[in-house]
């Protein structure tokens, strides 16, 4: 019973993810190609600029925060 608990939770897991994934492209790359829209909703997301913005500039902290946490990990094993 756990074990099918633990798959649905992880499919759940990966849709949220690949749903995130999919929006978050289109809030920064696929919005500003496409023609207008006439849904107030999206033309706003067209018109954002921080998003698109925010997006790639979170890529360089993220792998500083994983190279800090493989170090730190390191130094508490040997020490």
């Amino acid at each position: 019973m756990a074990l099918a608990a633990n798959r649905a939770m992880g499919k759940a897991l990966v849709v949220f993810g690949v749903t995130l994934l999919a929006g978050f492209l289109y809030a920064a790359v696929l919005s500003k190609a496409l023609p207008p829209p006439d849904n107030w909703f999206l033309l706003a997301v067209r018109n954002d600029r921080y998003y698109c913005l925010l997006v790639p500039l979170t890529v360089p902290v993220i792998i500083v925060a994983v190279y800090l946490h493989w170090m730190s990990m390191k130094m508490f094993k040997h020490a």
